[in-house]
């Protein structure tokens, strides 16, 4: 018997799945379906497991709330007028929601990362490189792009990350990951960062979520006798402009993946035309096609300045972590927001987009809900190819924490 002989399996709509439509939450290709499957789905078919579903992401996979023109706004479990992130939110919550045994989504800024914390479930991000992007769309640009860009797992149970990313994972690279070999988490060095050192771009970190590292920390001293330590890296407070930076390529504009790559939208006029409900592309789409002119060409003074503070602090975070640390870190400042709140407050994907620029693999861990009843828990981050370690540790915190708590459950 196959790995997932019988199990049902979700899938997003960004991912080639055979003869299914293939919109990327895109007006334009609503009608667009699918030849052939992305390489992690004929992976997992091969493995025995069954596609059940696509799940919802906002248009063109862009923004951190799962919303679009063709099938509208994902909401989450927990409270439905709040957000369930993006832009793997309709997986989170379907994985919240018990809609199949686990899920497939992608990671370009925390985007299986944040719908995992606003839905209370595992969700990782792989170590850049390892799995292949054959079949996204929009595909990335660049060399850069590829490495930011994980696709990885959400699901309700620490377990299943593991034997779900050995079917994932590219064979080429699959020993170098050593995910056979047993982990002891008395072995492991532990270091934490409660807060990102103050960006003035990104929310403070809610204080139930900072109480998250006394209570792991408690826990690993009483239970492992293990000390973590805290660390205090200044450039965190930069991450968002990291991202920002890293994120500019030389390939299609967004204007011209707006307009499914067939010349480009006309943006004056589509913002107008969305002030008076006839446009076909959300707000957030728009607006970000708008930064996106004000970008610094890579090629400029500034994104090679800021290409030297990624090197810094990747080789400081490397440094540190070697291959026997993990790091814990906030995998966003605050519980699910409500609808449309991210407007006012876009950068706060910081804190998980960071780990895109790095390359480093991550897991985010649910830790119970907070006390509006809304999922809150941290992310466990390693250096590159030891996303073993994520794993060895998010069963751990599931072990002590509890994990995944069904919808309606009270705080």
């Amino acid at each position: 018997m196959t790995a997932y002989q019988s199990i049902k399996v979700n899938l997003l709509y960004h991912r080639l799945h055979i003869d299914m439509t293939h919109t990327a939450g895109l007006y334009r290709r609503r009608a667009v379906v699918a030849e052939e499957d992305a390489d992690t789905v004929l992976r997992l078919r091969n493995a025995g497991a069954i596609p059940l579903a696509l799940t919802n992401v906002p248009e063109l996979c862009m923004w951190w709330e799962s919303f679009n023109t063709i099938y509208g706004r994902t909401s989450n479990p927990y409270n439905i007028n709040h957000t369930v992130g993006g832009s793997s939110g309709g997986e989170g919550c379907n994985q919240a929601a018990c809609g199949g045994a686990f899920g497939i989504g992608s990671d370009f800024g925390g985007s299986i990362r944040m719908p995992a914390f606003f839905c209370g479930v595992f969700g990782h991000k792989p170590s850049k490189g390892i799995i292949s992007n054959k079949g996204q769309y929009p595909y990335p640009a660049s060399e850069i792009q590829q490495n930011m860009l994980g696709i990885g797992p959400l699901c309700r149970r620490a377990e299943d990350l593991l034997p779900i990313m050995k079917i994932l994972v590219n064979k080429d690279v699959l020993p170098e990951l050593k995910l056979d070999e047993t982990v002891d988490i008395r072995n492991l060095r532990f270091c934490y960062q409660e807060t990102d050192m103050g960006s003035i771009l990104i929310s403070p970190v809610n204080q139930e979520i900072r109480e998250l590292f006394n209570k792991v920390n408690l826990y690993l001293e009483k239970t492992h006798k293990i000390k973590a330590h805290k660390i205090q890296i200044r450039r965190f407070r930069i991450s968002t402009i990291l991202w920002l930076t890293n994120t500019k390529s030389n390939g299609p504009t967004l204007e011209q993946q707006l307009a499914n790559l067939d010349g480009a939208i006309n943006l004056p006029l589509e913002l107008l035309k969305w002030c008076v409900g006839l446009s076909r592309h959300t707000l957030i789409a728009l607006l970000t096609a708008s930064l996106a002119r004000l970008s610094p060409d890579p090629e400029s003074a500034t994104s090679v300045y800021m290409e030297q503070q990624r090197n810094v602090l990747r080789n400081k975070m490397s440094d540190l972590l070697g291959n026997d640390g993990v790091f814990l870190y906030p995998t966003h400042p605050t519980a699910a927001p409500y609808h449309n709140e991210p407007l006012i407050k876009p950068f706060d994907f910081g804190y998980s987009g960071i780990i895109n620029v790095l390359g480093f693999p991550a897991t985010h861990c649910p830790m119970g809900l907070n006390s509006d009843g809304l999922p809150i828990g941290l992310q466990v981050v390693a250096n590159t190819k030891n996303d073993r370690l994520c794993f060895a540790v998010a069963r751990e915190i599931e072990k002590a924490f509890g994990g995944w708590v069904p919808p309606a459950t009270e705080a």
